[in-house]
């Protein structure tokens, strides 16, 4: 997920050990890539800005790898249901895995808002500081203007006199 930038999209692409690319989206905000390996190695991601070369993108990411360990032992080999206290484990855990995710969602939208308060921020104090100084400048021509209709323009001093 593309958490500031431009306009919130970049490219991705992802490839495998052998240099198949398995995955490729251009101009993506977020997105979500479910894959199995086949082939075991070295799996090669990249997040390209190239088309928006001014802006900066901050960019998330999360890998989840291999499959979650069972939460009892010996769960998976289990022949018999679940005990009461057992299946009150697994629904928990399945809550709190759900509260995780919430957790990082909004983690997530709270850097996006924090980004642009902080933009906002910075915009409103220029636009303060430009105002304030128009404002400077139009007083002291106030000053001045009203000044020189008060001040008594006198005749030069090189004339004949009578």
């Amino acid at each position: 997920q593309v958490i500031t930038g431009g306009h919130y999209d970049v490219d991705c692409y992802v490839e495998d050990p052998n240099g198949r690319t398995i995955y490729k989206e251009t101009k993506k905000q977020y997105d979500s890539f479910p894959h199995r390996t086949e082939v075991k190695g070295v799996y090669t991601f990249c997040f390209s800005n190239e088309f928006s070369t001014f802006s900066h993108k901050t960019v998330y990411f999360d890998f989840q790898v291999g499959n979650e360990p069972p939460i009892l032992p010996d769960m998976s080999n289990r022949v018999t249901a679940l005990t009461q206290m057992e299946s009150a484990c697994v629904t928990i855990h399945e809550a709190l895995n759900t509260v995780i995710d919430s957790q990082t969602h909004y983690r997530l939208r709270e850097a996006q808002d924090r980004s642009r308060a902080e933009d906002l921020n910075g915009r409103v104090s220029y636009w303060s500081v430009g105002e304030t100084l128009i404002l400077f400048v139009v007083s002291i021509g106030q000053v001045m203007l009203l000044k020189s209709f008060f001040t008594e323009k006198r005749p030069g001093s090189g004339g004949a006199s009578t």
